[in-house]
């Protein structure tokens, strides 16, 4: 196989249009540049450059093997780089765990910088809720999560709020009976099923009246309700993307709620360079 200064020297060669270039590019002598392309031309028993004229161009053969000499190249300082990365420090990978109150453009965003910053590194991303985020962050199974902002956090968790927040309302079905309604007062509401969220670490025991079903996701809940199962709180946002014309919002007092997200990760394991870089993304 050629080594990575041959396939340089070759690249640079037909790049350039002229040995002699690619030895001033290269910080090396013409001499040099032309035994390494004749011996990758050996190598390959392949002429890669047409000699016929003053300035040699390439070959149609020539240009094929430049495709490929370029992806080598490419992939090889990719692999130099990961290899970099992870010397110093770098994770492998990266689990995000974020709740469906957090719309975040900014995360959107962010993830084209991380995915330039760290393109080798494995990034999952992980949806849950409530309690369930808190374990998945203390058990290690993600290392960053969002999670709707919640009154305390156990002991070993760092939180810092973020700066995006979302509105919850209660939404259901157009041919649901509550959908009538003009209004809603907290007795008639509990005439009719709750469709609740209930996270799987920490279920919530049902203190309200009337049926109630749970899920562990506002998005189960959503097809839920577009069921027409019964009504439920759910992000406006979420509403507006998966459930347009599939959903209408009632009209409660004290309804709709604006929900506040924090950021949580571990104090005693806290994110490695990648996870910290796309946190301090995510807090500016």
């Amino acid at each position: 196989m050629a080594s990575h200064e041959v396939l340089l020297a070759f690249v640079e060669a037909a790049t350039q249009g002229s040995f002699s270039a690619a030895a001033r590019k290269l910080g090396r002598s013409q001499s040099t540049i032309s035994a390494a392309v004749a011996s990758l031309e050996i190598d390959l028993n392949l002429a890669l450059f047409d000699r016929s004229s003053r300035k040699p161009g390439l070959t149609p053969a020539g240009r094929v093997m430049l495709q490929r000499a370029e992806d080598i190249l490419a992939a090889s300082s990719r692999l130099e780089m990961t290899a970099r990365q992870l010397s110093q420090g770098v994770e492998a990978k990266l689990t995000v765990a974020l709740s469906d109150t957090y719309q975040s453009d900014r995360f959107e965003a962010s993830l084209s910088a991380f995915e330039q910053r760290y393109p080798d590194l494995e990034l999952e991303c992980l949806i849950a809720e409530c309690d369930d985020l808190v374990s998945l962050v203390q058990s290690g199974r993600a290392q960053i999560a969002f999670a709707e902002m919640q009154d305390s956090y156990p002991p070993d968790l760092v939180s810092s709020t973020v700066d995006e927040r979302t509105e919850i309302a209660l939404f259901v079905s157009p041919t649901h009976p509550l959908a009538r309604l003009d209004y809603v007062d907290q007795d008639v509401l509990q005439q009719h099923r709750e469709l609740r969220l209930a996270t799987i670490i920490n279920p919530y025991e049902s203190r309200a009246k009337g049926r109630v079903w749970s899920a562990p996701s506002y998005l189960m809940l959503l097809e839920m309700a577009q069921g027409g199962f019964g009504w439920a709180p759910l992000p406006r946002w979420l509403v507006e993307r998966f459930g347009p014309g599939t959903l209408q919002e009632l009209v409660v007092r004290g309804w709709p709620k604006t929900v506040s997200v924090d950021a949580l990760w571990s104090r005693l394991n806290p994110p490695g360079p990648a996870g910290s870089w796309l946190l301090g993304k995510m807090l500016e």
